[in-house]
Parts: structure tokens; sequence; C-alpha cells
């Protein structure tokens, strides 16, 4: 099932986008978006659950386990991240100053693990199309936090995209069995893209979200004019764990390569 959310009516506090006792629109994770002001504090404590912390925007102090993170990020378009993978169990105790918008994404693992922090130094970055692949169409910067290389204990992946002004990423066309969701910010609130899913096509807009089922195509968009920045979001599967050579393109585009 495709889930589409354009959530304008988001509150100050914690916005849910899946809740997994609900529907978890086969993704098997919680998703939210927390807004705070200054001198908000905001607390996380799952039994059951791993937690990852994003900061897409703002000045947050992390708490957790006896460790403190002063993490500032004006913008996710012209600033590095910081991002926060906890364990089950794990208090997080999270204080805004100033304006602050940050991702949720929560899965349940039963692994107790030491949580980590992922910061401007320590997060993996690919500058995909900088040789001018698809006549130049597919510029963009892949940042992974964590995956099965780097964080095996979790089962959870995570990482952002931002797309060049017209640019395309998730292309050529592909897919992969587990299921996935994206998270959508653009850098002007008019900014829009395309977000295709299967043989669907759906406008993405700011803070929109889709869950985006296992095998089904995925390829995205950014209008000219506007960057597009994607946090994705992958669960792995029980025994099928999410790889890099997981993707699997629509071999009727595979030409493409060759453009």
């Amino acid at each position: 099932m495709t889930y589409f959310n354009r959530n304008a009516e988001l509150k100050p506090g914690y916005n849910t986008y899946i809740d997994a006792s609900l529907d978890d629109m086969g993704t098997q994770m919680d998703v939210g978006l927390l807004l705070m002001e200054d001198g908000d504090t905001f607390i996380f404590e799952e039994a059951q659950k791993e937690i990852a912390v994003l900061l897409f925007s703002g000045k947050v102090t992390y708490r957790w386990n006896g460790e403190t993170v002063e993490a500032d990020r004006p913008d996710c378009f012209h600033h590095e991240a910081y991002c926060l993978l906890a364990c089950k169990g794990t208090r997080i105790e999270l204080t805004a100053h100033g304006h602050s918008e940050l991702y949720i994404q929560k899965t349940l693992n039963e692994r107790d693990y030491t949580p980590v922090m992922y910061t401007p130094e320590t997060i993996q970055t690919q500058h995909a199309g900088a040789n001018g692949e698809l006549l130049g169409a597919m510029r963009r910067e892949i940042k992974t936090f964590f995956d099965y290389e780097n964080a095996p204990f979790s089962n959870m992946v995570l990482g952002e995209v931002l797309n060049d002004r017209g640019n395309w990423s998730g292309y050529l066309p592909h897919r992969h069995p587990q299921p996935e969701t994206y998270f959508f910010l653009f850098d002007r609130p008019e900014g829009f893209g395309a977000s295709f899913v299967g043989d669907e096509v759906f406008k993405s807009v700011d803070h929109s979200f889709s869950a985006i089922p296992g095998g089904a195509l995925h390829p995205q968009a950014a209008a000219p004019g506007f960057q597009m920045y994607t946090t994705w979001m992958i669960r792995h599967l029980d025994g099928n764990a999410w790889l890099q050579t997981d993707r699997c393109e629509d071999e009727r585009y595979t030409w493409l390569h060759e453009v």
C-alpha cells in the first residue's frame, strides 16, 4: 500500500505519520516529526523499540546515558546532520534552543547496543551524477548515516538525499524487496516534485511523506527551481537485511547508462 500524507495540520510537539500499532503501512516502523520551540524539552524512552532521532533543522541539546551533544543545523540544505541511533530502553532528552524540527523513526529490536551519535564528521557522503550521467539530470548528494555495513546491530537503515534543482534521484527506476519510506522537504515552501511508486505518481511537497511497498519501482524528481531534500529509511526484513547490492534497476531503462 502506498501512503502519501501532506499533514497540513502540523502542531507543536510530536506529529505522527505512521503508528505501527494502528497500521504500519507495511513498513514495520513508527514515523513522526517533532516540532519544538525555544526552551521545549521532549523525552523518548521506548521499552521495546530502537529509535533514530535526526535533526532536520534548529539547535538542540541531546542527552542520553550521561552523554550530551549540542547539535546545531540551521537547515538541511547547507548544513550537515546530527542523528542519534539508540537501542530500546534508552532515555533520550531533547532540549530546543529555538524553532527545531526532528525526524523520528522507531522499530522493534530486542538487541541491546551502545547508542551512536552520527555527526557531520562521521557521515558517509556520495556525490552522484557529478560526471554528467543522464545528460546531467541526476546530480544529487547522498548521505548514509547507518546501514547494515556500519550498524549490523540495528534493524534500520537511514540516510538523506539532496537533489539539485530539476534533477532526479532513485534513478534509474529501481526496486528492492524491503519497503522504504521517504520524507520530503523543499528549500522554498512552494517547492514541489514528483514521487513515482510503481505506476502511481504523486506530487511531493514540503513535509510530505510516502511509504513504498517492497518490490515497487520508486524514482523521484525535483521541479526546476527547487532543491529537494529526502530522508529515506528502510527496515531490514527478518532474514533479509537491506544491502547496497539489493538495488535492482528496471531492465527497460538500463540502456540509459550509456547516454
